[in-house]
């Protein structure tokens, strides 16, 4: 039977028609009963699938007409579902019909039936597009080549639709037509339509069916084309309308919104956005725009509320809200929609606030009326309440007067609208107060719980991605590895991408969410709106920092710490940080201007405590409330569970809790822990018991926050470090300069923070204890810096107890790390922090002294770093613990570091503040030595088998081994080390230390010298006794001139002791001289060494430092050793010297007396040099002993230090003052005297360079002025003339010299000219005395040394040069007898350079210093001439001596018409003498020069002719008496000249005619001359009248009277070819001239006229023809 049932079916199927027919005829009837029986008969048909195409169509038309008759309406539409759902037989035409018949009915009068025919559409609806769906579902499997559809495709395109699809398409295409207002295309019959229907049906056709739109591109096409612009035109009166504009103003009506249509719509494009947004890209952004648009606060309240609602939709999609970033945000040219939406949501929060909302009638107005007919609504200062004690009665925001309910939406996380659901309302709702702002305020916290989720689950899983993808690249096959790079990179490249959108969602809504968030965190009065604001802001810090976006991270950490504070409380880190610079700026927001809301201090909140604000000037107090509490909380959340990315924000957290600890007055106890502690000062702080309750939570909390630093990475934990440090350094800016009680909030923490973190103390050991050390313990405030060193003592303390891995005893380097700020607090200078750092060393000595180990070097450090301005008691301490050391701990301790004892002990021999210290410790230093000498072997084994291993592992590294006094065995080196401590006990300040230190120093070498090995007498000499000589010498050139008043009590210093210069000269002579006599004992060990010669020159720099050191004490006493050393004074007997006879074959000299000396020194010592040179000498090969040739450098070595001292000594220096200090005259003559012997040593290598040296100190030497205090001493009297003996040396020098070179090889004579211009320069200084520099010296005879003015300064004496400079042209002279034919004087010009000395004291003549002076000039220009000429005549033909001739006659003419005048009392024998000097000369001329005129330059001749021809005439000065004038006149010399000059004029031996040419032109000089006197004469004569002419007037008229006839006389003797015819003429042309002084009145002229007129006699001769051979 069943198997027949489909048979029946099909059978009935195919009939149907036939079948269905009676019934239909009884629907025709229209008779009730008929009809519904033949219903119910139809739809059972229909329920059994019965029903064929056609019979379907026929039951449709037959319903349609009884639906025109308005017959059985409910029962039609049952039939048509029925119908439809049952099967799918109806199509096209027919299924449009049946569709338009239920249309038809929803718009019957009859309420029931329109509603049951709008669920029938509805139902329908679903029916078709669910029939498309298993159609689709069908055909699935086949795949069909898609046609290709027009861009621009219309419903043409429906032909490719199977015929489901085809019926859907049409549908939809149809119900947009309708909503549209337009005329269906396919749904033919329809009357009217409602918009919201449509709408309504659009919507749920998009919601059910969104797979249909997505996969077939024609339906997209009509979403595209159809749906958007739709909603796009309805949204226009939305758009337009702005409430409150009065319509007359606006040019054409605005229609009104309409909530139905608008919520629907909006209901439409939530679900546009949320299926399609795939599809429509450009559509959603414009609905997107209009979303924010309607939130304007010119739009109806209805209106804003359902866009909140909206957009509360969105904001709980997530992924969507990513799309939307992706899409807009990080497109270029694109509007930032999720910008937008974010900012949206902050400017109507804000507007919410700013604008209290109006036409509400729900709204409560600013005075506080309710209107009446809203909701119940709290009256507006309902939150004022808190204060008193109660509780607020709703939960609210409250904001500067306005106040909004916080309302129960939904659950979180879900978008339940209330006024979208509305779809019976036709009038727009009232809408509760406070609703738009809690639905706001939902989005806001959706956005960000959702943005947050995502984001974070995502990176979670790129994490952990990598983290696979890293540990299978480790993996060791090529192939995986190659694989795994790829996946690596690809997965690189996705996380750059997925990283680009995080950061862009981040960047574009961080900003309004932090507005919007800060303005609600502000006006939040209820605890829980606070705590998911609070939640909010730190989700999203949290997300920032995961992802690196600092800005916007330290944003919101910002504004919680602004709300943990209290209002504007000034927090310069909140202000200031570039994280911070939010709180000022306006952003705008969707084109209004809105500002960052700072809290406002009128929040109603109950205050929980009061206290002192931390700040440099505290005013008044500030207020906690229980919201700050709150902030503080989430704030420690913050930091406890995301501590590992705050990064820098660290400082923003930390610089809030400080203040907050500190308002709450939290204090620090031990360990760091923060415990509620007392206040200090002010008014205490005020806590109520609600605070009270929850401080040592807080404390709790704070402490758990810095234990969980353990679980920080390091990079965080160092983020954490450096910002507890900035905080601390803030902190201590603060507490300076004020002694208030300061914020040790940081370095309690940064204490807590190390204890915690001991186990991987090495990574942030140094910036924690540096901190500690430079900048804590440094401060002037006292409980800032106690509380410093006690953290830094106790985490010093806490490491080196602490179990590390491995123990400390293994890991050296971690021991001496912990141990290091130990030592590094040595450089702190306050005595609290020493005292602890002592107290922290005494611990660790009592309790770890054992073990210690390598760590002792650095506990013996701290000992030795205390230093002498640290108070009395500190160094006490301090030397009671190395006593205690010295005592107990030297058999413990490794040997390496008793090197380090005896500088610790030395050091407290150098600290001035108490003598008896410094004097033990010197002890100490003995009991040290003797400690040495008993366990010597023990220490020597221990220290080379150390010395072993570390050479072993310098090689290893490649290093150099590097430690004092290198090459000397370690043994020795402890040695060298103790003698290197006393040597600079030596140096101390205290001239006690000083003597003790040298004695024990001097002794212990002796004594334990022997213990040391050969070579190590190298580093004695090198580094520790020319050391101290170098030190001596730098502490005494620096000493200070001071005068001392008394030693200390009433102890009176002698004066040779009362500076501290003078009573450094006494250590640096008593330390030279040790020196020198280790030298001289040890003599026999140096020589060997190899190094002596520079150990010579070391000792000889030390002379010449002391020598030249401005302490005439000293530096004599410098040049007292060198002569010894240089066995100048007697050397020491033999018995003093060794058993061994030294390598060296001069006598071994010791020094005596004191030397002393500036610091010249050079630096000589080179480790590397030394350790070469010791490398050389310690080989096998025998002592070298010393040969001539070294011994030559010895000298040599000696010569140049002379040099360098005579040469420094006698530089002038280059400005004086009172203190310019001249070396005395004892000085340069032991100077001077030591070059003679020196001399002897080095004259074979002797040459020109080293003569020229030794001239320039000779020079310098005699140029030194003498203090008048002293001339009397060196000088008898000025009047005496004697030598100094200081000239004495100088020529004692020069004249060992000379013998020298007279007795040495030829090449030595080169020298002479040398010296004779070395002592042509004495010879100067008669006339011209040496200057020495710029200093103004006065002659001897102004000085003031016989009045002694026992307080003025010292004048500068000038000595008396003409004694030397006479002694010195006689040494010329007799030198240039012996030497004048010398090759090297000959070529030198010797004689042009005697000659042109000589003319300075010749030319002044008169006006030399001493008359003596120029005479002997004169006799000895003689002498020398005499032997001069000669020579020069020999060699005249080589013209060496030519430029001696002009010379020469210049020397003449300035000597015998010097511009000098005679002194008044010159008595006339004087003056006779002094002419017949003249005479002499001129005799000289016409001896030795006039008569050879053939070898001499002609122009010397006529220099010579002019000059006796000036000679023969008198041209006298009228400056005369008459009575004197005789005298004056030299009328001898003029006799002499006259004569010399007539005899050479007419001499027969004129060979050439030149010569003849020079004497005419002398004779017509003459005869000019002659002539000018005589018309002088005659017009005085005449104008003088009666008065007799001056007495020497008349004398020249008579001298030239008397010429004229000599002149005639000569001339006729002459033979007549040798007088020119000009001159006769000349002669006769005086005639008239003669004859006019006929008239003179003197009897004595006219006796010399008529003397005069009688020789012409002969001229007068008959005169000659005139006329000869015609011509006139």
């Amino acid at each position: 039977m069943q198997k027949e049932i489909p048979t029946c079916q099909r059978a009935l199927k195919e009939n149907s028609s036939e079948v269905v027919q009676p019934f239909l005829m009884g629907c025709g009837t229209k008779e009730p009963k008929i009809t519904q029986l033949c219903l119910a008969a139809i739809q059972r048909l229909m329920s059994h699938e019965v029903v064929s195409e056609t019979a379907a169509g026929n039951i449709i038309n037959m319903l349609w007409q009884l639906m025109e008759n308005s017959l059985e309406e409910l029962k039609l539409l049952q039939t048509v579902l029925v119908l439809l759902t049952t099967n799918t037989v109806v199509h096209d035409e027919s299924l449009s019909k049946a569709i338009v018949l239920c249309f038809r009915l929803h718009f019957t009068k009859d309420n029931i039936t329109n509603n049951t025919a709008a669920a029938t559409v509805r139902q329908v609806v679903t029916v078709v597009f669910e029939r498309m769906v298993a159609e689709d579902e069908r055909h699935r499997d086949i795949v069909e080549q898609p046609v290709l559809i027009q861009g621009n495709s219309n419903r043409r395109s429906v032909s490719t639709l199977k015929p489901c699809a085809k019926d859907a398409y049409m549908l939809f295409q149809d119900l947009c037509q309708l909503v549209n207002a337009d005329a269906p295309y396919w749904l033919v019959g329809m009357t009217e339509m409602t918009r919201t229907f449509g709408l309504e049906l659009l919507e749920s056709v998009l919601n059910d069916f969104p797979q249909v739109f997505l996969q077939h591109q024609e339906f997209s096409f009509l979403l595209k084309e159809r749906v958007c612009p739709l909603v796009i035109k309805l949204f226009s009166p939305n758009i337009k309308f702005r409430q409150g504009s009065s319509s007359s103003s606006s040019p054409a009506p605005v229609e009104k919104p309409y909530f139905p249509i608008c919520m629907r719509l909006l209901r439409v494009v939530s679900v546009l956005i949320k299926q399609f947004y795939s599809l429509l890209v450009t559509e959603c952004e414009i609905f997107l725009s209009l979303l924010v648009k309607f939130l304007d606060a010119d739009k109806p309240q209805w209106l804003r509320a359902v866009a909140v609602e909206s957009i509360h939709r969105l904001c709980v999609q997530p992924q969507l809200l990513r799309s939307f970033c992706q899409s807009y945000d990080m497109k270029q040219h694109s509007t930032k929609v999720f910008r937008d939406i974010v900012n949206a949501l902050g400017s109507f929060i804000q507007s919410l606030f700013l604008v209290p909302p109006t036409g509400n009638p729900a709204t409560t107005n600013q005075a506080g009326n309710n209107n009446s007919g809203g909701p119940v609504s709290a009256p507006a200062n309902s939150g004022m309440l808190g204060i008193g004690g109660g509780v607020t009665l709703l939960p609210a925001f409250e904001y500067r007067g306005t106040w909004i309910p916080i309302l129960t939406i939904t659950v979180q996380g879900s978008a339940k609208a209330t006024y979208l659901e509305m779809l019976d309302k036709v009038e727009p709702p009232t809408i509760p107060e406070g609703y738009a702002m809690s639905v706001a305020f939902h989005c806001l916290l959706d956005l960000v719980r959702g943005i947050t989720s995502m984001i974070e689950g995502e990176l979670g899983e790129v994490e952990t991605e990598c983290q696979t993808t890293t540990e299978a690249a480790s993996s060791p096959t090529q192939s995986s590895e190659q694989q795994e790079l790829q996946s690596t990179s690809d997965q690189m490249d996705k996380e750059i991408v997925s990283r680009a959108v995080w950061e862009e969602m981040v960047n574009a809504c961080w900003c309004g969410l932090l507005a919007a968030l800060s303005l609600l965190l502000d006006a939040s009065t209820d605890e829980a709106a606070t705590e998911n604001i609070l939640k909010a802001e730190l989700t999203m810090a949290a997300l920032c920092g995961r992802l690196g976006l600092v800005t916007s991270r330290d944003a919101f950490i910002t504004a919680i710490c602004k709300g943990s504070l209290p209002p504007h409380y000034a927090l310069t880190v909140l202000n200031t940080t570039t994280a911070a610079t939010l709180s000022n700026k306006s952003y705008s927001i969707q084109g209004q201007s809105v500002m960052m809301i700072s809290p406002s201090s009128e929040s109603h909140q109950q205050v929980v405590a009061v206290g002192q604000p931390l700040a440099v000037q505290p005013q008044g107090t500030v207020m906690l409330t229980s919201k700050n509490i709150q902030c503080m909380r989430t704030l420690l959340n913050l930091a406890h569970c995301h501590g590992a990315v705050l990064g820098t924000s660290w400082q923003l957290v930390l610089a809030t809790l400080q203040h907050l600890v500190w308002i709450l007055g939290l204090k620090p106890s031990s360990g760091g822990a923060l415990k509620p502690g007392r206040a200090v000062e002010g008014p205490s702080t005020v806590l109520t018991t609600a605070v009270m309750t929850d401080l040592p939570v807080i404390s709790n909390i704070l402490s758990r926050l810095f234990e969980s630093s353990q679980y920080l990475d390091d990079v965080s934990l160092h983020h954490l470090i450096n910002a507890l440090c900035s905080l601390s350094l803030e902190a201590m800016d603060m507490a300076y300069g004020n002694n208030k009680e300061p914020s040790l909030f940081a370095v309690a923490k940064l204490l807590e923070t190390g204890l915690v973190n001991m186990h991987r103390i090495e990574i942030l050991w140094r910036p924690l204890t540096g901190h500690l050390l430079e900048k804590v313990c440094q401060h002037p405030n006292s409980r800032m810096r106690e509380w410093g060193a006690e953290a830094l003592t106790s985490l010093i303390k806490a490491g080196l107890t602490f179990n590390h891995d491995p123990p400390l005893s293994q890991n050296q380097r971690l021991q001496l790390l912990l141990l290091n700020p130990l030592k590094e607090m040595s450089s702190i200078n306050h005595p609290d922090i020493r005292l602890k750092q002592l107290e922290c060393v005494l611990q660790i000595l009592q309790s770890q002294g054992d073990s210690l180990g390598p760590g002792w070097p650095l506990v013996l450090g701290v000992m030795g770093a205390i230093r002498n301005d640290q108070g009395e008691s500190l160094i006490r301490t301090a030397f009671q613990c190395l006593q205690l050391v010295v005592t107990d701990f030297l058999p413990t301790m490794p040997c390496t570091c008793l090197q380090i004892v005896v500088d610790v002990a030395g050091s407290f021999g150098l600290h001035n503040q108490e003598l008896n210290i410094s004097l033990t410790s010197i002890g100490l230093l003995w009991n040290i030595s003797d400690y040495f000498f008993q366990r010597g072997e023990t220490i020597e084994k221990e220290l080379n088998k150390e010395e072993a291993a570390q050479q072993k592992q310098a090689e290893e590294k490649g290093v150099v081994l590097n430690r004092p006094f290198h090459p000397a065995p370690p043994f020795d080196c402890l040695w060298l080390c103790l003698y290197a401590k006393l040597g600079e006990l030596c140096v101390d300040p205290r001239p006690a230390v000083r003597k003790s230190a040298g004695q024990t120093l001097f002794s212990t070498i002796g004594a334990h010298g022997t213990l040391l090995q050969h070579s190590t007498w190298h580093t004695v000499i090198w580094k520790v006794l020319f050391h101290l000589l170098d030190r001596v010498r730098e502490s005494s050139t620096t000493a200070d001139k001071e005068k001392i008043e008394s030693g200390g009590g009433n102890i009176l210093i002698h004066h040779s002791r009362d500076t501290a210069e003078k009573q450094w000269a006494e250590t640096w002579v008593l330390t030279l001289a040790g020196v020198a006599r280790i030298f001289n004992t040890r003599r026999y060990l140096l020589q060997p060494l190899g190094d002596f010669s520079r150990a010579w020159d070391v000792l000889l720099d030390h002379i010449q430092s002391a020598a030249l050191s401005k302490n005439n004490e000293v530096s004599l006493a410098a040049l007292k050793s060198f002569q010894e050393i240089l066995q100048i004074v007697s050397p020491v007997r033999d018995s003093d010297k060794p058993e061994t006879p030294p390598a060296v074959n001069v006598p071994v000299p010791v020094l005596i007396g004191s030397i002393s000396g500036p610091g010249l020194s050079r630096p000589f010592v080179r480790t590397d040099s030394v350790g070469e040179r010791l490398g050389r000498y310690s080989s096998s090969e025998p002592p070298i002993v010393t040969d001539e040739l070294e011994d030559l450098n010895l000298w040599w070595a000696a010569w140049n230090t002379w040099y360098r001292i005579g040469s420094e000594s006698t530089k002038p220096p280059v400005t004086f003052d009172k203190l310019t200090f001249i070396p005395s005259q004892p000085f340069l003559t032991a100077l001077i005297q030591i070059f003679p012997a020196l001399y002897q040593h080095i004259k074979t290598g002797f040459n020109m360079d080293d003569l020229q040296k030794l001239g320039v100190i000779l020079h310098s030497a005699v140029s030194v002025p003498i203090s008048s205090d002293a001339s009397p001493f060196i000088l008898p009297s000025y009047t005496e003339a004697v030598l100094t003996s200081l000239q004495e040396a100088v020529l004692t020098a020069l004249d060992v010299l000379q013998k020298a070179i007279c007795v040495g090889p030829e090449n030595m004579q080169i020298m002479y000219p040398a010296i004779f211009d070395q002592l042509l320069a004495f010879v100067e200084f008669s006339c011209k005395p040496p200057q020495y520099g710029q200093l103004e010296t006065k002659h001897i005879a102004n000085a003031k040394y016989n009045q002694i003015q026992l307080f003025a300064p010292a004048e500068w004496v000038a000595l008396n040069y003409v004694p030397f400079a006479e002694r010195s042209l006689e040494v010329v002279v007799d030198l240039y007898q012996k030497t004048a034919c010398h090759k090297a004087v000959v070529n030198e010009k010797v004689l042009q350079n005697i000659i042109k000395t000589l003319r300075v004291p010749l030319s002044l003549k008169y006006s030399c210093p001493s008359e003596s002076t120029w005479k002997l000039a004169v006799s000895s220009l003689l002498k020398v001439l005499s032997i001069g000429l000669p020579v020069a005549r020999q060699h005249a033909s080589s013209g060496k001596f030519d430029s001696m001739w002009p010379e020469l006659a210049n020397t003449f003419e300035d000597f015998l018409f010097t511009k000098s005048i005679p002194p008044d009392n010159l008595s006339i024998q004087e003056f006779q003498r002094n002419e017949s000097i003249d005479v002499e000369v001129v005799q000289l001329i016409s001896t030795e020069i006039l008569p050879y005129a053939n070898f001499i330059p002609k122009e010397f001749v006529g220099q010579i002719m002019t000059m006796l021809n000036k000679g023969s005439i008198h041209s006298q000065s009228s400056s005369f008496t008459e009575a004197e004038i005789d005298i004056r006149l030299r009328e001898e010399f003029s006799k002499m000249c006259f004569e010399t000059l007539l005899q050479f004029s007419f001499s027969n031996k004129v060979t050439t005619p030149q010569e003849g040419y020079i004497s005419r032109m002398a004779l017509s000089v003459l005869l000019k001359r002659s002539q000018d006197v005589l018309h002088r004469y005659i017009e005085d004569e005449r104008l003088s009248g009666k008065c007799p002419l001056p007495r020497q007037q008349v004398t020249e008229i008579i001298f030239v009277l008397k010429a004229v006839s000599t002149l005639i006389d000569s001339l006729k003797k002459t033979q007549p070819e040798n007088v020119d015819g000009n001159t006769w003429a000349q002669v006769i042309a005086l005639y008239p001239t003669l004859v006019e002084c006929i008239t003179c009145s003197s009897t004595e002229v006219c006796s010399a006229l008529k003397e005069a007129l009688v020789p012409f006699k002969d001229f007068m001769q008959p005169p000659a023809s005139k006329v000869q051979n015609g011509e006139s």
